[in-house]
């Protein structure tokens, strides 16, 4: 016979192994496939899903901002239920839906990173945008009390202002001093400007609400050919970037450039958990971004 306790309600639950927001996403994402719960209908409470998967409130949340990142679920950030999407997919069992846009992807797993009571997030990318506007979403969240996490440590690998980048830059070349080429300048204010807005609006967490939070950045002495986050050292999220072919309009008139849409760049999701492989890449992610902050990287300013 299972063991037992009591919970805080008075109603017996069974210590059996707790489930992962995975195995909860994976349980609901085959119950809408399959036309059990039906487009347009509306899910349990969150409430009431973690007393049937006897899991917390936090873990029910990470699961349904997974099913909303896929497009199966919509309403999941507001006070009601969450509502099965008008068209999930084509019914029957299936893997989950494919990496989706970082646009996309970023924010629910974002959100979710922010139930825990310690939130840290580390990223390596060319500008801060992508995740200045995903971490817009849970910081309403804790504007309106639904969520407060007691610690906030964000860290931000960003190449630095000085080097020559391999992108964006000039299709007939870059001007030999980086402050003499109006392509990188401009490169440079959007990475100072948004890495100013991220830094101010987590820095206001603690004046506000007497959150613990710290935010810090570190020059890259290279381009990253990639951008990787580092979600509460338990998932990683990674995604090239593609270089092509654009025009670029600057304060001297238009100019050809190669660059890269950060936010269009198709996100891949890893969680240790999940198996070897995912694990391995999670852990492996986390010593070369750790590796990266402690040696090469030095201190970067946003400004000028």
């Amino acid at each position: 016979m299972e063991p037992e306790h009591v919970t805080v309600n008075g109603r017996k639950r069974s210590q059996r192994p707790q489930r992962s927001h995975r195995e909860v996403a994976d349980e609901l994402r085959a119950r809408i496939r399959s036309g059990v719960l039906r487009p347009g209908q509306r899910m349990p409470t969150q409430a009431q899903l973690a007393d049937e998967f006897g899991v917390e409130r936090g873990t029910v949340r990470q699961a349904l901002r997974v099913l909303q990142s896929e497009r199966l679920l919509t309403n999941v950030s507001k006070g009601s239920p969450a509502t099965v999407a008008p068209a999930p997919g084509t019914p029957g069992a299936g893997p989950p839906a494919g990496p989706l846009p970082t646009t996309a992807a970023l924010a629910p797993r974002i959100a979710a990173a922010f139930d825990s009571e310690h939130v840290r997030i580390d990223a390596l990318c060319l500008t801060s945008v992508s995740l200045t506007l995903a971490i817009g979403e849970p910081l309403r969240e804790i504007h309106t009390g639904r969520l407060k996490p007691a610690k906030v440590d964000v860290r931000l690998l960003l190449p630095s202002r000085d080097i020559r980048l391999a992108f964006p830059v000039p299709v007939q070349g870059a001007a030999a001093d980086p402050r003499e080429d109006p392509v990188h300048q401009d490169w440079l204010a959007m990475r100072n400007a948004q890495g100013q807005v991220l830094r101010h609006n987590l820095l206001s967490l603690r004046s506000a609400y007497g959150i613990d939070v710290s935010v810090s950045f570190r020059a890259l002495p290279f381009t990253p050919p990639v951008k990787l986050y580092l979600l509460n050292g338990e998932e990683a999220l990674f995604a090239y970037y593609t270089v092509a072919r654009r025009r670029h309009e600057t304060d001297d008139g238009s100019v050809e450039m190669y660059d890269t849409e950060g936010t269009r760049s198709v996100l891949f999701a890893f969680e240790r958990g999940a198996g070897p492989r995912e694990t391995g890449f999670v852990d492996e992610s986390r010593r070369w971004f750790d590796a990266l902050w402690e040696t090469i990287s030095t201190e970067l300013v946003l400004t000028g």
